[in-house]
């Protein structure tokens, strides 16, 4: 598999100026895949921003072993079936490293594919512990697991709302299902027992079933595990129907795309995710030209940047574009990015500083206090 192809376009512009273009470089090709596409291709707007941006900055610095990369942008719309599809065109284009997936339903499959090219994964959002503890060579996250964000979110719930009536709703997929189980393990290890304990199909315009079942049966407090669309539905239409039960969830609401979704509903729902790197000082740069372009840098933006910094410093490290040895460089080096020093384990997963619960306030969500 052609992992590299000549720097045409530079060569081309070098010659155009007179210089020799003996020396020419040749371009690594990389690529971030996500839900370009789909009911949450917020999160794949999050993605390609923070690609796109990652490979400008770093290619400006001199790229990567002296070449420039190329960025691959992929559309999965977090469907397992065509994630798999979409990993095998990446493959057959020459991509060496990807940045994705999004959905763990959508990396988990792929990871596969990718293991049998050689290729290299490493995810920004993808949650769920099944893709690291698969114990493939080639994967890695620079995001948390749901055995670390569940339990912030069951212990949060048994310590604020103990003697409230509490539901857990899921959609059944990978990512939601893994959330909410977990976060139902520690809240049930509290001694809270949940009220009632739902699915839901996502997708769906309407679920009015299930508010009236919660409102029947007086929850104070729902947990959802999904994403962004389906739960700012389900607030809405609790409030449709009168109640004031507040929503928590997880790290799938970390888009702006939920307010607009919710509007004033959405006030006060509080949720799960890791410290938002766009908040960090040493960033503010980064961010204001991410601001300056009309992108603001939420979510999964930064993350996906970091992705690509991390892989980048591990290459220099090796000396080459060689996908296993890199991932050896991953798990024994430490890496400056903007999502401060990292690290990975042995399985693939990051050294993250945990989770931290937000909650949304006129349209934007702050750290709860």
């Amino acid at each position: 598999m052609g992992m590299f192809r000549n720097a045409a376009i530079g060569a081309v512009a070098i010659a155009a100026f007179g210089v020799s273009t003996a020396a020419q470089a040749e371009e690594a090709i990389i690529a971030t895949v996500g839900p370009m596409t789909g009911p949450y291709a917020s999160f794949g707007a999050q993605m390609k921003a923070g690609a796109e941006m990652a490979v400008e900055d770093l290619n400006a610095k001199g790229g990567v072993l002296g070449g420039q990369m190329t960025l691959e942008v992929g559309d999965d719309a977090c469907d397992p079936k065509q994630a798999v599809a979409v990993a095998n065109q990446m493959s057959a284009k020459g991509v060496s490293f990807v940045a994705g997936h999004f959905c763990s339903g959508s990396s988990i499959p792929a990871s596969d594919v990718y293991e049998e090219e050689g290729m290299l994964q490493i995810s920004p959002g993808s949650t769920n512990p099944k893709l690291t503890e698969a114990g493939k060579w080639n994967v890695f996250r620079t995001c948390g697991r749901d055995d670390q964000q569940g339990p912030i979110a069951g212990n949060f719930l048994a310590d604020k709302f103990a003697d409230k009536k509490i539901a857990i709703v899921h959609d059944k997929q990978a990512y939601s299902k893994g959330l909410a189980d977990e976060t139902k393990k520690q809240l049930n290890a509290r001694g809270i027992e949940e009220t009632l304990h739902e699915t839901v199909t996502p997708g769906e315009k309407d679920y009015s079933a299930l508010v009236s079942k919660m409102k029947a049966a007086g929850i104070d407090i729902l947990y959802y595990g999904g994403y962004y669309t389906e739960a700012g539905l389900i607030v809405r239409q609790m409030r449709d129907q009168g109640m004031d039960t507040i929503l928590m969830s997880g790290d799938a609401l970390v888009t702006d795309e939920y307010w607009s979704i919710t509007g004033d509903a959405g006030e006060g729902t509080l949720m799960t995710f890791s410290p938002d790197p766009a908040l960090d000082p040493k960033n503010a740069d980064l961010v204001k030209r991410f601001q300056d372009k009309g992108v603001k840098p939420e979510g999964y933006t930064l993350y996906t940047y970091g992705a690509i910094q991390a892989w980048l410093q591990a290459a220099e490290k090796v000396g080459k574009i060689d996908p296993m040895e890199i991932a050896k460089q991953l798990k024994a080096g430490e890496f400056d990015t903007v999502l401060g020093k990292i690290s990975f384990d042995e399985k693939g997963d990051v050294s993250a500083p945990g989770y931290v619960v937000y909650e949304w306030k006129g349209g934007n969500y702050a750290y709860y206090k």
